[in-house]
């Protein structure tokens, strides 16, 4: 056994500590309100890491809708929108490895996400295209299609409650990409997230308190020429356990684009975006089989956003591991 036996939550918890669950959130600013790095997945134990080597599993159910007023202008497939609204639904399917707890003195764990979504957009207005005038007064896209996937990496330390993790994911853009359409759920560019994240994590007491901060590095979407802006995240949560079985906090996030979108295709130049959003998470701990499982939630309200979208976001995640290496018991 692992001292008084495996921690559910300290098994579980990195699937959204590393990154792994980060993914084309369809309103973080940039091109088309699109970001890589899924706010809100820092929440909980963001910095801790399995106890012991094997391979986990996330499935992430993922719902977000937003608006931007009809005298707010984003650019989307190329084109500059007034009046956006945009629903989407997604899935996010994450396997995490840690092949071993003794690296550097820390866990590795490396894994990567595959996404499924339902993105839907209306616009109120299409004023223009590059090349070409302007198109419909209102316009409706949506569709379903498999976005780029991510790789990422973690290694993490541990000193009696405190975890410290450091972080990074990559967007391969091998995704379905669709030109000129409003409605995408795959960047079509490379991007590079880099992130830390502390946890003061406190099983006997049932405290945690948790923060991560990080930048994600944009790529140039070379069909549109548009050079999305570099961007800062950081992340904060408390969480209180009331039982072995449930746990409950408040959560919350700032989101800052640091540097100006570039190109050809940035027809509304800098278009540099900020936005910040408070909310709740609850954890369920259970038993499927002989395995340990998590179901969490969370839901986000948005507030205080520029030049992006503004909205509501809700996660329903389920967490367990396929298979660990146990110490053998004494």
């Amino acid at each position: 056994m692992i001292g008084r036996g495996p921690n559910i939550a300290r098994l579980l918890a990195p699937l959204a500590a590393c990154g792994l669950i980060p993914f084309a959130q369809f309103a973080n600013a940039s091109e088309a309100g699109t970001s890589v790095y899924l706010l809100g997945t820092g929440g909980p134990e963001a910095a801790v890491l399995p106890p012991v080597e094997g391979v986990y599993l996330d499935n992430t159910y993922y719902y977000y809708s937003g608006d931007i007023s009809a005298e707010r202008s984003l650019v989307v497939g190329g084109k500059v929108v007034l009046g956006l609204e945009a629903d989407i639904v997604a899935q996010f399917t994450t396997v995490l490895w840690v092949p071993s707890t003794q690296v550097l003195g820390g866990t590795l764990a490396v894994g990567g996400v595959l996404p499924l979504a339902a993105p839907m957009v209306n616009a109120s207005a299409n004023l223009s295209a590059p090349g070409g005038p302007g198109a419909s007064a209102s316009r409706r896209d949506s569709t379903l299609t498999l976005g780029d996937p991510l790789a990422t990496a973690s290694l993490g330390w541990t000193w009696d409650k405190f975890h410290l993790t450091a972080s990074g994911l990559l967007n391969i853009p091998v995704g379905h990409y669709r030109e000129d359409q409003l409605a995408n759920i795959a960047f079509h560019r490379w991007a590079g997230d880099v992130s830390l994240a502390g946890s003061w994590h406190d099983t006997e007491a049932g405290w945690d308190v948790s923060a991560k901060a990080g930048v994600t590095f944009n790529g140039n979407n070379d069909y549109t020429d548009y050079n999305t802006g570099n961007e800062f995240h950081a992340e904060a949560a408390v969480e209180k356990t009331f039982s072995p079985k449930f746990s409950a906090g408040v959560l919350g996030y700032y989101f800052n684009q640091i540097s100006a979108d570039t190109g050809a295709g940035a027809l509304l130049g800098p278009n540099e975006g900020e936005v910040a959003a408070l909310g709740v998470t609850a954890a369920y701990n259970v038993t499927m089989g002989r395995s340990p499982a998590t179901f969490r939630l969370k839901v986000l309200k948005e507030f205080n956003a520029t030049r992006r979208l503004e909205g509501t976001s809700a996660m329903v995640s389920l967490s367990l591991p396929l298979k660990m290496k146990l110490p053998r018991q004494e």
